[in-house]
């Protein structure tokens, strides 16, 4: 699943209205797709996020150096904030209803 797939589900699954904003850069000469509400990226909006979804939030510096949502389990690898924002959308995206019918979300665990 693509970060914008991710966010997307995980907007979804928040309630939240979500549209992309295609953007053309006259220097750089290309085209991006760009979000303004972004978990993945924004702490405010990941703590925003977790609190709606009534989800729970396990980090660990000291032992394993991962952090974990809604049985998602993301290793820091040097940065414990991008991974426990990471943690929090997968767990978030994976409540997402939205999902076609051939598709079967991952399981969500809260212990």
């Amino acid at each position: 699943m693509t970060d914008k797939e991710l966010l997307e589900a995980a907007a979804r699954a928040a309630g939240i209205d979500y549209g992309w904003q295609h953007i053309y850069d006259d220097y750089e000469g290309c085209t991006a797709d760009k979000w303004d509400w972004n978990p993945l990226t924004d702490d405010g909006d990941a703590l925003r996020l977790l609190v709606k979804l009534g989800l729970r939030l396990y980090t660990s510096v000291v032992d394993g150096k991962e952090s974990a949502c809604g049985g998602f389990y993301v290793a820091h690898r040097g940065d414990a904030f991008t991974a426990t924002r990471r943690a929090i959308v997968r767990a978030a995206a994976a409540m997402d209803s939205g999902h076609s019918a051939g598709d079967k979300p991952p399981q969500v665990g809260f212990d």
